[in-house]
């Protein structure tokens, strides 16, 4: 009986690793392939405040990710917001947050309020959690180095900027050192005034300017879906093209829209692959990018060839 308890845990054991060799050759291509690429990743707020194992928790199992990818020789760049979290400082300060054609509103007192959030909490706080894993994170702003250049988007808005131009140079500095840059998305306009930029948008224009091969949308949804209300309506591959047509459509709704309008700018701009994927699912970056079935949805510029198996 002895011998038949050993001989199961040993086959236990070789069954284990047998799968474990299993998962690792099959990253060992898209190891290869991405090795010494740009992936500039967005992490939402809605993401972290979603996830179902708490925020402290999807913000560690992110961290490992990202560090994970630096290990492999990915040279990743972390774009967030914190709509989430702003909200929740307003409302503890007894400032009601108010929207206007989905942006918020953002007067001076706002507009501190972001700066208090996304430059004191979330930034920080990304940056340690990465730096859990080796010293590779630098926290910066938009407004460092005229990163993020803005107009004024509408005086109904306040202190909201649209994207006008990106110098990346901090950027380049920062990743040819071997660091991961985590970017709060605060810009400034030509008067060196401070603006709330909508994350999804600074992310896209960001992979953009740096050229990266994949730009990557994080959010509290599993993709993009045909049917907003229908989980099973997952749209997995898609071109630009059709995400333009589903824009059209109204189909694409809400928050979804500026992360989908994001995306495809970003594609059809020159990063050769754009995802949107569900930042709440454990290791969704390495499930999308180092596995054959990935999860999630994909944009391309032409349709995949037939098989194509390529996160």
């Amino acid at each position: 009986m002895a011998g038949a308890a050993a001989g199961a845990a040993g086959g236990t054991a070789a069954s284990g690793s047998a799968g474990t060799a299993a998962v690792l050759l099959e990253a060992l291509p898209y190891i290869r392939r991405f090795a010494g690429d740009v992936i500039v990743v967005k992490y939402g707020g809605n993401a972290r405040a979603g996830a179902s194992g708490g925020e402290d928790e999807a913000l560690a199992s992110f961290a490992r990710d990202v560090a994970l990818l630096h290990a492999v020789g990915m040279r990743p760049v972390v774009v967030h917001g914190g709509g989430p979290q702003i909200t929740r400082m307003s409302e503890r300060l007894g400032k009601q947050a108010t929207f206007h054609q989905g942006l918020r509103v953002t007067d001076a007192e706002t507009m501190e309020i972001v700066r208090m959030v996304l430059l004191g909490d979330v930034n920080p706080r990304l940056v340690a959690a990465i730096n859990r894993h080796g010293d590779l994170a630098v926290g910066v702003s938009g407004h460092d180095a005229g990163m993020l250049r803005v107009t004024r988007r509408d005086p109904a808005l306040g202190y909201v900027g649209d994207v006008e131009r990106v110098d990346p140079a901090v950027l380049r500095d920062l990743i040819d050192a071997g660091r991961i840059p985590v970017v709060a998305t605060i810009g400034t306009d030509a008067g060196g005034e401070a603006h709330n930029v909508n994350a999804d948008t600074a992310a896209a224009a960001i992979a953009v300017a740096l050229r990266a091969r994949k730009y990557v949308a994080l959010t509290d949804v599993e993709g993009v879906r045909r049917d907003p209300s229908d989980a099973t309506s997952l749209v997995r591959r898609a071109t630009v093209a059709e995400m333009r047509a589903l824009l059209a459509s109204g189909a694409v709704v809400g928050g979804m829209i500026p992360k989908v309008e994001g995306v495809v700018h970003a594609v059809e701009s020159g990063v050769e692959h754009g995802h949107v994927l569900d930042g709440r699912v454990p290791h969704v970056l390495l499930l999308e990018f180092l596995t054959d079935a990935g999860i999630g949805t994909k944009i391309t510029r032409a349709p995949e060839p037939a098989g194509e198996t390529t996160p």
